[in-house]
């Protein structure tokens, strides 16, 4: 369970810093998963594409200097 603690009653700053610390645990994207089924095979599909492009992007910043 995630909880923060308001100090001097700013609770929109608590709530920053819990939209921050409920992203950073995954929450939203399990929900996003879970939300409807997806075929293994699609999955593996968009694994690889992601993949792909992270390597492009890696190689990028590499070849900059």
């Amino acid at each position: 369970m995630t909880k923060v603690v308001v100090q001097n009653g700013n609770i929109d700053n608590a709530l920053k810093k819990f939209k921050i610390k409920v992203a950073k645990s995954g929450v939203p994207q399990e929900l996003k998963k879970k939300k409807c089924y997806e075929k293994p095979g699609v999955r593996k599909r968009e694994e690889r594409k992601e993949m792909i492009k992270n390597a492009r992007k890696r190689n990028k910043r590499s070849n900059r200097y």
